[in-house]
């Protein structure tokens, strides 16, 4: 695997620990530092990793409300968390990532989906964001 795939898959990983513990909203660096104490990871993979880890963070109410929009007789809560982490990083990069075509992020949060959750998953995930991409940006729909 490349830096970019390393790094997703780290920031959803230290997002699912998060999200699983969220001891105090305000701490999630200093949490990160032990989160990297453990993994180790090189620094391109770290690197890589965090702007989409704070961006998440940062960006967490305005993900979600995108995402309720679009999933339809599907609660945010009833999801499995890896993949409520996977489309609100998936997301994250579609909405502030210039860097990342949103069918790049689609694509790589559907085999995220289907690494680190069920195969079922990589359904979900990519009928929710290509929805997504249709309604925010429809003239990226040739990326």
């Amino acid at each position: 695997m490349g830096k970019r795939r390393d790094g997703r898959v780290l920031a959803t990983q230290f997002l699912y620990a998060w999200e699983c513990r969220e001891p105090d909203r305000h701490e999630w660096k200093e949490e990160w530092a032990l989160f990297l104490e453990m993994t180790e990871p090189a620094a391109s993979v770290k690197n890589f990793a965090f702007p989409r880890i704070e961006g998440v963070l940062s960006h967490r109410e305005e993900l979600d409300k995108q995402l309720s929009q679009v999933s339809q007789n599907w609660d945010l809560d009833r999801m499995a968390i890896v993949d409520r982490c996977i489309l609100r990083q998936a997301l994250f990069e579609i909405l502030h990532c210039d860097d990342v075509p949103p069918v790049v992020a689609i694509n790589e949060a559907i085999e995220l989906a289907k690494d680190l959750s069920t195969p079922e998953s990589g359904k979900f995930v990519n009928g929710l964001l290509d929805r997504i991409r249709k309604e925010l940006k429809p003239h990226s729909s040739s990326q």
